[in-house]
């Protein structure tokens, strides 16, 4: 049976899932919940989800929800095909560096790329008034924190080292609602922009496929 994806065809977390499913070339039917009116909210999906946020899947009677662990379980499963996506090798050090990057990207990059996308982007099509302050705080931050990113990009091709992994793609959601909210950050900082980070990971069809809303995929 084709895997279930449960979320918001717009969402971050939902457009995250589904970028690594289409890079792992894994067929997927897409059933949206309408977050306007808050079907996440229901007794129907706070039993799959009982945080009620988007996304969760069902693959094959397996329920899992939380976009980032979603993502390394498809990842994993379908290690052998599409775009290799986690550390090829079994090599310790390797490993460590990859959940390093994970780190990084969870602590010194989504909290603060968020807030700027929900003040600026997400907010205002609520109807909500954007808190400037709260804005420069986070986006004061972030720039401090890119210019560690552009210290470590400067030395190799992505994050977690030489190879793309699932790290890398995790940034592009949240990423892409800087610039729709205004501020030009990720291009700011020469190693991000180059073209084998941030225009590279921006520019791949599994982006592409996915960026204006998540569709499902019936085969490969």
């Amino acid at each position: 049976m084709v895997l279930q994806l449960f979320g918001s065809p717009v969402s971050t977390c939902t457009k995250r899932v589904a970028v690594v499913l289409r890079e792992k070339k894994v067929p997927f039917e897409l059933h949206p919940i309408n977050l306007a009116s808050r079907e996440q909210k229901s007794p129907e999906y706070l039993a799959k989800q009982p945080f009620g946020q988007v996304p969760y899947i069902v693959d094959d009677g397996f329920v899992l929800y939380e976009s980032r662990a979603i993502c390394r379980y498809i990842a994993a499963k379908y290690a052998h095909q599409g775009t290799p996506l986690l550390p090829s090798s079994s090599d310790l050090k390797t490993i460590a560096l990859f959940e390093q990057a994970a780190s990084i990207e969870q602590n010194s990059f989504e909290p603060y790329a968020s807030k700027c996308g929900m003040e600026k982007v997400i907010f205002p099509r609520l109807g909500l008034t954007t808190n400037q302050e709260a804005y420069d705080q986070a986006h004061q931050t972030l720039d401090m924190k890119l210019a560690v990113y552009d210290q470590i990009l400067g030395k190799q091709k992505y994050l977690a080292g030489d190879e793309l992994t699932i790290v890398d793609l995790f940034h592009i959601s949240w990423g892409v609602l800087l610039k729709a909210g205004g501020s030009d950050i990720m291009e700011s900082k020469p190693n991000l922009a180059r073209q084998v980070w941030w225009i590279e990971i921006t520019s791949r069809p599994a982006w592409v496929a996915v960026k204006d809303g998540v569709q499902s995929v019936e085969k490969y």
